[in-house]
């Protein structure tokens, strides 16, 4: 029954993908293509700073929720720091891979695909400010928006 909707992509069984009603459909290639990564027209700091929003503002959810001290006074904080150190950690990673990717030399480009050195120190810039600035907004979200207070 699925043979019929299941084909290799482009007719080419030699590609490594498959083509299905989900991953060949224009629903899908519009989300994708509307991801921060994909989107035409952003500089690489906006990139950044755009996936290090959504990141940081649902991080410090499970570490407030599932850490140690969620049954403490001090969760809220507690979660708030732990979600800080792991964007530094995330952050750390993402210079590691810039380095070993594309080295130590210093390229001036105005490039925006993320394929340079600066464009990519550019995304991690934005990164980690973003991801940073949304876990401080979650944990002022959390701590005095009565709706939002945890007990």
């Amino acid at each position: 029954f699925m043979a019929n909707f299941i084909k290799p992509y482009n007719d080419d069984p030699f590609v490594g993908h498959l083509a299905t009603p989900i991953t060949s459909s224009t629903i899908t290639r519009n989300i994708l293509q509307n991801l921060p990564a994909y989107r035409l027209g952003l500089t690489p700091l906006l990139r950044g700073l755009e996936i290090g929003l959504a990141h940081g503002y649902f991080l410090i959810g499970p570490f407030v929720k599932l850490g140690p001290l969620r049954d403490s006074d001090m969760a809220l904080l507690a979660g708030f720091l732990s979600t800080i150190g792991l964007i530094i950690i995330l952050t750390i990673g993402l210079t590691i891979y810039g380095l070993a990717t594309f080295g130590e030399k210093k390229l001036s480009s105005t490039q925006t695909n993320l394929q340079t050195k600066k464009a990519w120190d550019q995304f991690k810039g934005g990164f980690f400010v973003g991801a940073s600035g949304s876990a401080g907004f979650a944990f002022i979200c959390l701590s005095s928006i009565p709706t939002f207070t945890i007990n």
